[in-house]
């Protein structure tokens, strides 16, 4: 029975890949993967030599049926994005639902993701939260902050740094100047930096400095 395995990939620190990561790594029969440039990278500092499949955000709508017929035809196969868990904010969801409708064995194994990091170290309450992924751009960037002006749950965004500044303005515009939030920038890397506070107060350290790396943004529940 032909198997696809789900393999979340570090962050940042290489070292949070896990040792079984490594071993299904080391035992598939090739590697579907967001870029293989990326992926190449992470399996030659691993010393694992695998043939890896192109599947990404531009071609995934066309490559699905020929990713599940290869999946068919092998007995293992590995799936990575470029960082983190693949489907979370990443291509991933067509070739799972897909595997499934074909009835592939589909395992994730657990490991990195952004998102849950970030939430615990801000702080906020955790006993229930929201995660949206990217916010949308213009108009609907607007209409979903606005829905968080009496959200009762912790919302967890990923934001780009070109951007943030703007919806941290947003944020202090349509939510108010004390609503407080959790800026987490370059998770496990050498940089990282988790900023606090109000919307003002973590707008304002953002909007006075040059803004590089990955980005998550919580958002505390209205009180």
């Amino acid at each position: 029975m032909p198997k696809l395995i789900i393999v979340p990939t570090p962050i940042g620190n290489l070292k949070d890949i896990t040792l079984r990561s490594l071993e299904v790594l080391k035992a598939c029969d090739f590697v579907i993967c967001e870029d293989t440039r990326v992926t190449g990278r992470l399996l030659n500092h691993f010393e694992i030599q695998k043939k890896m499949v192109s599947f990404n955000i531009i071609n995934e709508h066309k490559m699905v049926e020929k990713m599940v017929k290869d999946i068919l035809h092998a007995e293992t196969v590995c799936f990575t994005s470029d960082a983190g868990t693949p489907a979370i904010s990443d291509p991933g969801f067509l070739l799972v639902r897909e595997c499934i409708k074909y009835n592939i064995t589909v395992e994730c194994l657990p490991g990195p993701t952004a998102f849950v990091p970030a939430l615990v170290v801000s702080g906020f309450p955790l006993h229930a939260f929201i995660f949206e992924g990217f916010l949308p751009h213009k108009k609907g960037k607007q209409t979903k902050i606005k829905e968080l002006l009496e959200e009762t749950k912790t919302v967890v965004f990923y934001e780009s740094p070109h951007r943030i500044v703007n919806t941290l303005a947003m944020i202090v515009e349509l939510l108010g100047e004390e609503r407080k939030v959790c800026v987490v920038r370059e998770l496990t890397k050498m940089y990282e930096e988790v900023k606090r506070g109000t919307a003002k107060e973590v707008h304002d350290h953002f909007a006075a400095k040059e803004v590089k790396g990955e980005i998550v943004l919580v958002v505390a529940p209205h009180e």
